[in-house]
């Protein structure tokens, strides 16, 4: 099926999410805000962004700022470590949404799977849910054992997994579970952080098809899938990033990029997390 920066995917919540959005982490200050205005500006529907990036208040800014109606635009933030446990995650999505000058979050994510407050953290994001503070709730770094042992403890499953994903990191056994639950991937760090824009195979193909190679992961991301969350602060780079939805990777490509595969995380890795 084709796709476009208007797509948007149904939730297990029956709430529907932009594939391409704009991720916020390390943007502060005004530097957020002209990022933030420009993806709207440019079609972007979908923001992520957190309470550990200390830049809420600048998401919130911009979208009030882009005269957008407030349910034009899919707002994501996460309850930091610091703020897990079932009261203080009520309070800290309160807090957030104090920040955004939002009255409701479209997703709300666990940040981290902390061994001894996932479980009370989780129930709090269902008592969100039931109150309408956040349309869907999720996790984010989560992998398939610490996904179980929710479901053991909760009749209700994560909407989203938001994990770092990129042709070197493809976390198949996390893919695998949350589509056999029904649960969205959503894939941060897309772009290796920058540090495998170089590789060979990557080069090549942006190459023989004319498009950059932060273009070819955005694009293998979309194609498997994936919401997808690029970070950028540059216009130019944020407005390029979204042009990948009139071309794709053929079969051959994909097989070249699913060939890189090497488990190395460019960003958090929870693998040892019990």
């Amino acid at each position: 099926m084709a796709i476009s920066l208007e797509s948007r995917v149904t939730l297990n919540s029956e709430v529907r999410m932009p594939v391409l959005g704009l991720g916020t982490a390390g943007a502060n200050g005004e530097e957020c805000v002209r990022a933030v205005h420009e993806a709207l500006r440019i079609g972007y529907r979908l923001l992520d962004t957190a309470s550990a990036y200390g830049n809420e208040k600048q998401v919130g800014i911009a979208v009030r700022e882009s005269g957008l109606p407030r349910d034009e635009v899919f707002v994501t933030s996460k309850v930091r470590n610091g703020d897990q446990g079932y009261e203080s995650t009520l309070r800290a999505c309160t807090e957030s949404l104090e920040r955004l000058a939002m009255d409701y979050l479209d997703l709300y994510l666990i940040h981290w799977p902390l061994p001894t407050k996932r479980v009370d953290t989780w129930r709090a994001m269902v008592k969100l849910l039931e109150s309408g503070k956040a349309r869907a709730v999720g996790v984010s770094n989560f992998l398939p054992s610490h996904l179980a042992g929710l479901a053991h403890e909760s009749a209700t499953i994560p909407s989203v997994n938001q994990i770092e994903l990129s042709p070197f990191l493809q976390q198949k056994d996390a893919v695998a579970y949350c589509r056999r639950k029904g649960i969205q991937v959503e894939a941060y760090s897309p772009l290796t952080r920058g540090r495998r824009l170089k590789d060979p195979a990557i080069a090549t193909i942006a190459a023989d098809l004319g498009r950059t190679p932060a273009q070819v992961l955005i694009r293998w991301s979309l194609q498997n899938g994936f919401v997808t969350i690029p970070k950028s602060v540059t216009p130019g780079r944020i407005k390029s990033n979204a042009d990948v939805f009139d071309w794709e990777l053929s079969p051959g490509n994909l097989k070249v990029l699913n060939g890189l595969n090497e488990d190395m995380h460019f960003d958090w890795d929870p693998t040892d997390v019990p």
